[in-house]
């Protein structure tokens, strides 16, 4: 059984026990969390397609963990003008643990 749902603006095809890395969510570590966007579901040869989501059915997740992504570093110069800028970006991240589909 899967299904994909829509978190943050990305779609993630999710199964129960998988993790995921997924845009910054407010919440607890070890707090649980209901997805309620979903896209699709399968279960063996029954697929559900929603339009655009599938009504009834949600997915359980708890949250692990907040991360940082590597540093990415965004340099800007102009040559013979003597400019120079260097700025870091880290982007923030939430680790989640899929618990079950919840049809």
């Amino acid at each position: 059984m899967y299904s994909i749902i829509e978190q943050g603006g990305t779609q993630f095809k999710v199964a129960p026990g998988m993790k995921i890395r997924v845009p910054l969510i407010s919440g607890e570590k070890g707090s649980g969390l209901t997805i309620e966007k979903v896209l699709l579901t399968a279960d063996g040869d029954n697929i559900t397609v929603g339009t655009p989501l599938v009504k009834g059915v949600t997915v359980s997740a708890k949250i692990l963990d907040h991360i940082s992504d590597k540093k990415v570093l965004v340099i800007k110069k102009k040559r013979r003008k003597d400019y120079k800028r260097k700025n870091g970006h880290r982007q923030k991240y939430t680790k989640l643990e899929i618990v079950a589909i919840n049809s």
